[in-house]
């Protein structure tokens, strides 16, 4: 890769295509602060597909690919100083490991989506592999971007709550209230197939974002888990209710709900953090406040953007106080730790640990053990699964 550290980190994109919901947040947030520029892609499964997106993003004809495997082949073969600094994977999940798995075996930087891969097996190796090459590799768990849940960490892990007691995070959303995936719509139609989702539904896709959203705002791990999972929509094939009674390591208890037929919910995702000395509150529907409720004390609502917040909050603003950031500037943030980690090995330097504030691969495998074993814990006449 070239030795310039002042260019624009180039990016290929896998999947993303026409017709794709996620991919063109990915773009937009990549494209947010001026860091990084598309310059290849295998945008869809379907080679035309796939080359017609490309047109539309205005990439050039030798770099617009109607399979990854020619991409990946294409760029090994350019001169270093021309070749992408990273590749960004948002296809459906059963598409993750392969594509992940090639470009890190290649030492080409990675950022996946969300659940990483279907298995512990597979993201174990992605671990390993990682550690072999030493890439850089991400995992867009967007919602660590927010400046406010970057706020609720520092508080959390400074002490402020005193000793955590209890966690409960949940994430309702109602666009899976009805049978959508029988009436054709492509984004229900992968998300409720096994094939090509995994072994959960609601669980894999949302669960997962609530899970990693405790874990990075606290530092706990699970240690157990009694799981309910259902599918109440007849004829659903996965998982798209979720109730789980969870025991954190050092004795915390919690609470994690994850449904996607709470008819009337948007995108509902709140965290509760309980200590000795008080509680956060925080909800993606208004990201830019994090309420603080002391034991001796008035509760406190903390805005993004004040200047007595946390430095990781506060570089992770845009604007000043007042003006809303969310979803999109989330995403740009989760990218600029990756960019800033990438930009530091350019340079032959440790990245700043504050700049380069993103979610490992580790961070994604502990997430699809997590999937596995509350569908164990769901298919299980055991009280308590141990996530060991």
């Amino acid at each position: 890769m070239s030795a310039s550290h002042d260019r624009k980190l180039r990016y290929a994109m896998v999947g993303g295509g026409r017709d794709a919901f996620i991919g063109a947040v990915h773009r937009r947030a990549m494209a947010l602060d001026g860091q990084m520029e598309l310059v290849a892609g295998a945008l869809s499964s379907d080679p035309d597909k796939a080359r017609a997106s490309g047109r539309d993003l205005g990439l050039a004809d030798a770099r617009n690919h109607g399979r990854w495997e020619d991409l990946l082949a294409d760029e090994l073969k350019r001169p270093a100083d021309e070749r992408i600094d990273f590749v960004s994977i948002v296809t459906p999940n059963h598409v993750h490991y392969p594509v992940a798995r090639a470009f890190a075996e290649a030492g080409i930087h990675v950022v996946c989506d969300k659940p990483l891969v279907h298995t512990s097996a597979q993201a174990e190796q992605l671990v390993r592999t990682v550690e072999r090459t030493g890439i850089v590799f991400g995992v867009t768990y967007n919602y660590t971007g927010y400046p406010m849940v970057r706020e609720a960490r520092a508080l959390v892990r400074g002490g402020v709550l005193g000793e955590l007691r209890k966690v409960t995070v949940e994430y309702n959303q109602g666009w899976l209230a009805t049978h959508l995936e029988a009436q054709g719509n492509k984004q229900a139609g992968w998300r409720t197939d096994p094939e090509r989702s995994g072994v959960a539904g609601a669980i894999g896709d949302i669960g997962s974002h609530a899970e990693n959203l405790a874990a990075t705002v606290t530092g706990l791990e699970i240690e157990a888990i009694c799981a309910d999972l259902g599918s109440l929509v007849p004829g659903r094939r996965l998982d798209d209710d979720g109730n789980l009674l969870l025991r954190w390591r050092g004795g915390v208890r919690g609470v994690l709900v994850a449904s996607q037929i709470a008819a009337g919910f948007e995108n509902d995702l709140r965290l509760r953090v309980f200590g000795s000395a008080g509680s956060l509150e925080w909800r993606q529907e208004e990201p830019n406040q994090l309420v603080h409720a002391p034991l001796d004390g008035p509760r406190r609502i903390l805005t993004r953007g004040s200047p007595w917040l946390s430095e990781s909050s506060r570089r992770a603003c845009r604007v000043p106080s007042g003006h809303p950031e969310a979803f999109i500037e989330a995403f740009a943030n989760v990218y600029l730790g990756v960019a800033a980690d990438i930009r530091a090995r350019l340079a032959g330097v440790r990245a700043d640990p504050i700049a380069a504030d993103y979610p490992r691969v580790t961070d994604g495998a502990r997430g699809v053990r997590f999937i596995e074993k509350t569908v164990e814990s769901a298919s299980s006449d055991r009280k308590w699964t141990p996530m060991t």
